[in-house]
């Protein structure tokens, strides 16, 4: 077995001290740049990989940041597996991260205490929270005094963090001024979880909004709730929708990864897209490119805002910033083939 490369090894090697390879790799500024060639040039030709852990514990910074998700059935895969909105946001944050030297873990939620000790023993420098938590999970948290930014949270607790979110109220009145406007009066609008998941009960609103405004009754609207985002659950509620009948000509999904799922349940049934229904979604994801017919949605950015999310905490971090960051990314309608004008 090959024996591990040492400092006292690149020490001997540059002809320097183990005190002065150590300010080199740490990045301290007490060393001339010609005793640096040296060092640099020692730890190249015998391949020395520093100790990070150690490194990270004696300056008390890893340049780890940690990313917080809900467990399904104790586990992440099928967050990954089924809905790629988490994985869009994902590669963002790991973008810039990685652009600014910075490593990112991920982790799933069981309790307060457990997400505590992950943090404390991982010397994590800041944390992304991706999802739905207790507070209670928050209020553990402060004694470790490290950046924590909530991605689409509507909690009053919430502001006491940096938040990234997109106004989802607006993105749900424009979705149902799309379909109010091409002559629908009848909309299925299709969430995850209306009392327990504010971004849902945000995007129903604006629905509502752009019916009250066009003068039409609440009672034009049924709510069908997946508890879940996933294709799978979207085939469950396009499946549901058909007890109706003919009483909806229009649908809101409050994900894309919904409304792939409820069209191919109606496809599979003998429906028409959209003929038969025009359907709206929420998200604009990039396998949306390759969706037929192309779904008309409403887009945000989801790979920029884990852009967003990340430089933010990056920036609290480097910056020490404790003032909280409330920043609300924009979103637009983005009209394809999924919705028609009723005759």
């Amino acid at each position: 077995m090959k024996q591990k490369i040492t400092i006292r090894d690149v020490a001997k090697l540059a002809g320097v001290s183990s005190a002065t390879v150590s300010y080199v790799v740490n990045g301290i500024n007490k060393v001339s740049e010609e005793t640096k060639e040296k060092v640099f040039e020692a730890i190249k030709q015998l391949d020395y990989q520093p100790d990070f852990t150690a490194i990270s514990l004696s300056k008390r910074k890893s340049n780890m940041l940690g990313v917080m998700m809900p467990f399904v059935d104790n586990s992440l895969a099928p967050m990954f597996r089924e809905n790629y909105y988490y994985t869009e946001m994902i590669g963002g944050m790991e973008s810039i991260a990685r652009k600014n030297k910075y490593d990112l873990l991920i982790s799933g939620v069981r309790d307060p205490q457990d997400c505590k000790s992950w943090v404390t023993k991982r010397n994590l420098d800041g944390l992304i929270f991706l999802g739905l938590f207790p507070e209670a999970l928050y209020e553990e948290l402060k004694s470790l005094d490290i950046p924590i930014v909530l991605i689409d949270n509507y909690e009053e607790f919430g502001k006491s963090y940096h938040n990234i979110r997109i106004d989802d109220e607006l993105g749900g009145y424009l979705a149902g001024k799309h379909l109010i406007e091409r002559g629908h009066r009848a909309i299925s609008f299709i969430g995850h979880d209306l009392a327990n998941f504010p971004v849902d009960w945000n995007r129903s609103n604006g629905l509502k909004k752009a019916v009250t405004e066009a003068k039409l009754s609440t009672d034009a609207i049924t709510f069908f709730e997946g508890k879940g985002s996933s294709f799978e659950i979207g085939y469950e509620m396009g499946t549901k929708l058909l007890e109706l009948g003919d009483k909806s000509t229009a649908i809101f999904a409050s994900s894309d990864i919904l409304a792939m799922g409820i069209i191919k349940a109606l496809q599979e049934r003998g429906k028409e897209i959209p003929h038969d229904y025009s359907i709206v979604g929420f998200d604009d994801l990039a396998i949306n490119m390759i969706s037929r017919p192309g779904l008309t949605t409403i887009r945000q950015d989801v790979f920029n805002k884990g852009v967003v999310s990340a430089q933010t905490i990056i920036d609290a971090i480097e910056q020490k910033i404790s003032d909280p960051v409330h920043v609300t990314l924009s979103i637009e309608l983005v009209e394809r083939e999924s919705t028609r004008r009723l005759e």
